[in-house]
């Protein structure tokens, strides 16, 4: 299996390229002919919708089933034993695949707890955003920067455990800095970021 098989990533692609072609920085924009803009917290709210279905459906109703039944179990290396990706695995690769498409838009997940130490906070925004997700999951957290030239809408939105195989798998792993999860716990937060038009 191998990153151009994840068939949601391309239909997050798809739908953020068509969300994005409809899409300008003048959503108050009321000139003759414009035509109708989203803002750009819509556009990250829609895109993390179908990011989080995806996600929890790939979790419960494919990494679950298809371990409960003995048939094919997830794992950290998933390609070198013919496995299937971790959902975390999953997320990222399917965030490098859309990153590929050179449309602009990135996500990832990133953690205080991070497994592998390269999903850990990188810059103020994101650490500042962990904190206030923690504190309050129900909203994102939000804000502008600027990556070589281009202005980008950011937002963070909660990863929750939404399978009990989430919590053992992050409880267990000897590389975790965090053992104590429970169901529905704030696990880290998926980074969402949007080129605003110049």
């Amino acid at each position: 299996m191998n990153r151009s098989s994840f068939g949601w990533g391309v239909a997050v692609g798809i739908i953020a390229t068509s969300i994005l072609a409809q899409w300008e920085l003048s959503a108050g924009s009321k000139e003759a002919g414009s035509p109708p803009s989203i803002p750009a917290k819509t556009v990250a709210d829609y895109v993390h919708a179908v990011i989080r279905a995806d996600r929890t459906i790939y979790t419960t109703e494919i990494v679950d089933r298809m371990e409960l039944r003995g048939i094919v179990f997830a794992s950290e290396n998933w390609k070198e034993r013919g496995a299937i990706p971790l959902p975390a695995q999953f997320l990222n690769e399917a965030g490098e695949l859309l990153h590929e498409q050179g449309i602009g838009v990135r996500f990832r997940l990133i953690s205080n707890w991070p497994i592998n130490k390269r999903n850990g906070p990188t810059t103020e925004f994101e650490r500042t955003g962990l904190a206030e997700i923690v504190a309050n999951s129900d909203r994102p957290y939000t804000g502008l920067s600027t990556e070589g030239g281009i202005r980008y809408f950011q937002a963070l939105y909660a990863d929750k455990a939404v399978s009990h195989s989430c919590v053992g798998c992050h409880n267990a792993h000897p590389n975790s800095p965090k053992r104590d999860f429970k169901l529905l716990d704030v696990m880290g937060g998926i980074l969402l970021m949007i080129p605003l038009p110049q």
